[in-house]
């Protein structure tokens, strides 16, 4: 029997969850279109019923029970958005085992839980999506595990992290302190009023681990590797580059080398005219290398909550055709690690 109509639940409604929502509000039709039958929000797991919100929406979608969503067999997807590892890995593992398909943009619950998601999904026949886990609205998963599933990748390289990118920028352009761009930065709301996940590279491995999972089909942990965050580059370092026509970028990079997978974050001087070097602010940009297409190149927004949205609506539209199709159990489950 053809289906009509396709529930989804968003687990958060911050600045990821109401850009989905948003997203989805706006392009209704469009998507109804391609997808062949309505994709629907049917309900909103939240903290707090009465918190204000920067996206209105219908309280009567509004929950603060998970289970009241395990429940619901009107609901097909799960897009998990909360972030932090406790308690969204829970929530991700009790939807697959519930029989529902998740979407996260969790990078953090990923890089830790991965493996152990993935035989989660394929035991329960679901599909795992997280193309909004990497680099926001940049297809970079997307673009490794299908278009680029042909070719043998060789190294992953890029700028991951939006908020240590706008600060090197900037530093390196204006001679400004570090302490007075990251105020800047907060300001803007490109770094949060706590900046060490970004600033010390955290959020640059636990992207990496996700991407050498999708790339190379190996999960590496992310304190398995070397990471250095950004509060050591000074402003000689900078002006050190840049006498030798360079800039530096903190580099998320992994690279086949001697029969292994080399892999590091940390602050690199590359050449200021290079495909990495010209990108700036708070911009990502990955570089894939393959052995059949050869170098391949993707920038473009790496956060917020379009971008964000834009590419876990992405994920929800891929997995409500398969179910719209009746396919939806014959799909890929996840990256194979």
């Amino acid at each position: 029997m053809k289906r009509t109509e396709i529930g989804v639940a968003l687990l958060g409604f911050g600045n990821v969850g109401s850009g989905t929502y948003k997203a989805l509000e706006e392009n209704f039709a469009l998507i109804e279109k391609k997808v062949g039958a309505k994709v629907v929000i049917k309900k909103i797991l939240v903290r707090n019923l009465n918190a204000p919100r920067r996206v209105e929406a219908p309280a009567e979608l509004f929950t603060t029970d998970f289970e009241e969503i395990l429940r619901d067999p009107k609901i097909d997807i799960v897009a998990e958005l909360l972030g932090g590892i406790n308690p969204a890995t829970g929530y991700i593992r009790a939807a697959l085992t519930a029989g529902k398909h998740v979407v996260t943009a969790n990078k953090a619950a990923l890089a830790v839980h991965l493996p152990d998601l993935n035989k989660a999904a394929a035991f329960h026949k679901c599909m795992l999506r997280y193309e909004a886990s990497v680099c926001g609205a940049i297809p970079v998963i997307g673009c490794i595990s299908r278009a680029l599933t042909a070719n043998r990748i060789t190294a992953v390289k890029g700028i991951v992290n939006g908020t240590t990118n706008y600060i090197l920028t900037r530093m390196a352009a204006e001679g400004a302190s570090y302490e007075d761009v990251l105020k800047d930065a907060q300001a803007l709301g490109f770094a949060e009023a706590d900046p060490t996940g970004d600033v010390e590279g955290y959020d640059a491995a636990n992207k990496l681990s996700v991407l050498m999972a999708t790339a190379f089909g190996i999960y590496r942990a992310p304190d398995s590797f070397e990471r250095v965050g950004i509060t050591g580059v000074t402003m000689e370092d900078l002006a050190a580059a840049e006498a030798e026509g360079k800039v530096i970028k903190l580099l998320a990079c992994a690279e086949e080398k001697d029969g292994g997978i080399e892999a590091y974050v940390k602050p690199v001087a590359v050449e200021k005219d290079s495909f990495l070097g010209r990108c700036g602010s708070e911009f990502n940009a990955v570089q894939i290398d393959c052995n059949m297409a050869g170098p391949i190149f993707l920038q473009g927004k790496g956060a917020g909550p379009e971008p964000t949205g834009s590419a876990v609506l992405g994920d929800i539209i891929e997995i409500a055709q398969a179910i719209a199709a009746g396919t939806e159990h014959e799909q890929p489950f996840t990256a194979l690690i």
